[in-house]
């Protein structure tokens, strides 16, 4: 039996970096292994050397032969030397190399169009396997995905190198990817907190014990979608403002509709510059991830997370060639100056570049 090596995948709101184009992993053990930078090839919990047989009933058998179809057209479409990067991607990645985990995120990130087909094929190909050793892990997920938001001044950075020093010391693996807030591609400040919230496991808010009107301060959507609250810097000075802000959050959380059957949001007061109650957040992220997993709440959320992907990627890439058609391109500018100064309805300047767009193919 291999030793169990835990994964956890936190994706943080950080103020820097561009959403999803900008990538930072962070290593806060010296015995790092490369592998744990890939969240796709790590097991939260260590996969047993064993076969085994699979018995699929007859419809996911369909949806396999038609899923790998897919994947073979791809691959054939492919010449030799782009056959041979994907193999070499790949092969890399499984193997946790991080120089070829650089080079498909190089790949995957651009906007070229041949270089996408070939990045969805490496893809694939990578999501395969993941598949695989799923299965090879009873179904279970290969890694525990926490999102990470708070304010400027929530100490994120400052609990990142806390946490993550705790779990890699118990013997987890810990990856970080940075999301930037004011990215076009989130839709500026609130929006990434959504599109964090779609990609993780866990969402979790990180507040400051600062006066004032917290909760007005910070949208209530953002505080709906949290499955825990933590009252950061509670220590010191601040250990009485943060019980307050503790009894605040307690309360306005009791308001909120339940989003799940089996886990209620917590609150709770941290501090990472003492270690207070590090480790009992990490009792209750585990606590969270036993329990959606087991009620099954875990597989669903992430199978509705996959179609929302889907349906982003498809808005995003529409509007990108609404914006660069022909018959729209010149026209924007026109119909925006016009909305702008009054002369012209929102909606009837839609349904002009609509018509245009429409009626040249």
């Amino acid at each position: 039996m291999p030793n169990k090596m835990n994964t956890l995948s936190l994706l943080l709101r950080f103020p820097h970096y561009r959403f999803l184009r900008k990538i930072s992993f962070k290593s806060f053990h010296s015995n790092f292994t490369p592998g744990s930078l890939f969240p796709y090839t790590q097991s939260f919990n260590s996969v047993c050397l064993y076969c085994t047989k699979w018995m699929l009933p007859a419809s996911d058998l369909k949806r396999g032969m038609c899923y790998q179809a897919t994947v073979d057209q791809q691959t054939q479409g492919l010449c030799d030397k782009e056959q041979r990067l994907v193999d070499k991607l790949y092969s890399g990645l499984i193997q946790g190399h991080r120089a070829c985990l650089a080079e498909a995120i190089t790949l995957v990130e651009s906007t070229q169009s041949r270089k996408k087909e070939i990045a969805q094929v490496l893809i694939q190909k990578v999501l395969s396997y993941h598949r695989e050793q799923e299965k090879l892990n009873k179904g279970k997920p290969l890694a525990f995905r926490v999102g990470l938001s708070g304010p400027p001044g929530a100490g994120k950075s400052t609990f990142i190198e806390c946490f993550g020093k705790m779990l890699t010391e118990r013997g987890h693996k810990v990856s970080v990817l940075a999301v930037d807030p004011s990215s076009s591609t989130s839709g500026g400040v609130g929006q990434s907190e959504f599109a964090v919230a779609d990609m993780v496991d866990m969402f979790v808010l990180l507040l400051p014990p600062a006066g004032g009107d917290e909760l007005q301060g910070i949208k209530r959507g953002i505080i709906e979608m949290a499955d825990l609250v933590a009252i950061t810097k509670a220590d010191g000075d601040l250990v009485v403002p943060a019980r307050r802000i503790q009894a605040e959050y307690v309360s306005a959380m009791k308001l909120l509709r339940k989003r799940s059957k089996v886990w209620r949001p917590k609150v709770m007061r941290i501090s990472a510059k003492t270690g207070e109650s590090i480790s009992d957040m990490w009792d209750k992220m585990t606590e969270f991830h036993d329990l959606m997993l087991t009620s099954g709440e875990l597989t669903t959320k992430r199978r509705k997370q996959q179609k929302v992907w889907m349906w982003n990627l498809i808005q995003e890439n529409m509007l990108d060639h609404f914006r660069s058609h022909l018959a729209v391109r010149d026209k924007i500018p026109l119909l925006e100056e016009k909305v702008l100064s009054g002369v012209l309805a929102p909606g009837l300047a839609a349904d002009l570049l609509l018509k245009a767009f429409k009626d040249r193919p």
